[in-house]
């Protein structure tokens, strides 16, 4: 039987009240499946790439990361600079390391957007990560031939 997997939650809690929820709903997608999981945090999302190239060469005790964080658009382009850097970073480890990653990092104009999509009764941004992540995590699995 293959053991559940094991998910690094990669947390920015720059707007705390809304990575809480984040991690809410990815919590609960975790537990429907039986996962287990631990969780960092870090300054900001454009810190959580950096977190997870760092963790993922130093260990191999985790299938799969999620980056739960949310970016507000505000009065500069500072915002389209960190979206952009966070995505491209995650990308690139995804596809040139074969990390599985989940992108739960909320990219909105307000707040209300944010709480809306964050909220696990709402979107469910952070589950959705999660389920995302386990996807890739299978897929995998399944070509190591280590069931799924």
């Amino acid at each position: 039987m293959t053991r559940p997997p094991h998910i690094l939650l990669v947390e920015a809690p720059y707007y705390a009240h809304i990575a809480a929820e984040l991690r809410r709903g990815a919590e609960r997608a975790l537990a429907v499946v039986g996962a287990t999981h631990e969780r960092i945090a870090v300054p900001g999302a454009f810190e959580i790439p950096a977190a997870i190239g760092i963790v993922g060469r130093a260990s191999e005790r985790f299938d799969g990361f999620v980056a739960l964080g949310c970016v507000i658009r505000g009065e500069t382009t500072h915002y389209d600079h960190i979206c952009a850097e966070s995505a491209r970073g995650l990308q690139d480890l995804a596809v040139r390391d074969g990390i599985a990653i989940g992108y739960g990092i909320l990219t909105v104009e307000n707040e209300a957007q944010a709480l809306a999509r964050a909220s696990p009764d709402g979107r469910d941004k952070g589950g959705e990560a999660v389920r995302a992540v386990l996807a890739i995590v299978d897929l995998k699995r399944r070509l190591a031939g280590n069931g799924g």
